[in-house]
């Protein structure tokens, strides 16, 4: 099995339109986006599991400044039974294609999927 290169995962928010080279489009917020259809999400799969917990989730409010703590807190988090079985799943859909973490937050390089795409490069050789 070959390992992703660096540009396997993509991180995008989900009001962005669909491009031609995102791959396999996956939704990594817990709750589903305002003002977004199905249809125009045009969605691989929505993937709840690997999301934050709530109470994560509203702790950090996408406050820049604790962006360290929740990067580290969700990193826990994604060790838990449901989160990991849910992150083996994004793991085995980068081995296969190009993926593009998908996130309403209106900073994505602040977002979860930001954190996912770093664990997901961490699987790559020389990382």
């Amino acid at each position: 099995m070959t390992a992703p290169r660096d540009a396997a995962v993509r991180v995008r928010r989900i009001y962005d339109p669909p491009e031609p080279d995102d791959g396999a489009r996956v939704l990594v917020d817990r709750l589903w986006p305002r003002g977004v259809s199905k249809e125009r999400a045009d969605l691989r799969e929505w993937c709840k599991d690997v999301a934050p917990s709530t109470a994560l989730r509203q702790w950090y409010a996408h406050d820049p400044e604790k962006f360290a703590e929740f990067a580290r807190r969700y990193r826990a988090e994604l060790e838990e039974p449901a989160p990991a079985a849910a992150l083996a799943g994004l793991r085995a859909l980068v081995q296969r294609g190009p993926v593009t973490l998908l996130t309403a937050a209106k900073r994505s390089d602040i977002s979860e999927a930001t954190v996912l795409q770093e664990v997901l490069g961490a699987d790559a050789p020389g990382s």
